[in-house]
């Protein structure tokens, strides 16, 4: 029975070891994307919203961002410092995610339920909210 225990423990140990291994990749991945293409990082929106071609490249930056911050709230959840990467990142992004959230619902549904009220929690906490989509203050 102890010998079982221990099977199973392993197991669940290189599981979680997997899992981080990945989510410290697609967000390294996520990084080198951000690095290649510094106008996504740092967006100017109404630009953006000019030109559809650089919209959907936008918002593939943004899933890619979304997606790697899911992977690594998932798998390091307890550490703060993930959280707060994560946040930083996001937070340049909320008046795309707010507009989105308003006419496109089902853009932020392609993301696990985590995700998705992670992306709230940020809306809600800086005041970003339709119709202007703007931090308050700015």
């Amino acid at each position: 029975m102890i010998g079982f225990g221990a099977i199973v423990l392993q197991i669940s140990e290189i599981r979680q070891n997997n899992r981080a291994a990945a989510a410290r990749q697609v967000y390294l991945a996520y990084s080198d994307i951000n690095f290649r293409n510094p106008k996504f990082g740092v967006p100017d929106y109404e630009k953006f919203k000019a030109d559809p071609v650089e919209m959907e490249q936008y918002k593939s930056f943004v899933s890619y961002l979304l997606y790697a911050c899911g992977e690594a709230l998932h798998a390091f959840g307890k550490d703060p410092v993930w959280r707060k990467s994560c946040e930083y990142e996001v937070k340049v992004h909320l008046p795309f995610l707010c507009h989105v959230r308003k006419d496109d619902p089902e853009f932020l549904e392609t993301f696990g339920v985590d995700t998705v009220g992670f992306v709230q929690e940020l809306l809600t906490r800086e005041k970003v909210t339709p119709p202007v989509c703007m931090p308050q203050g700015k």
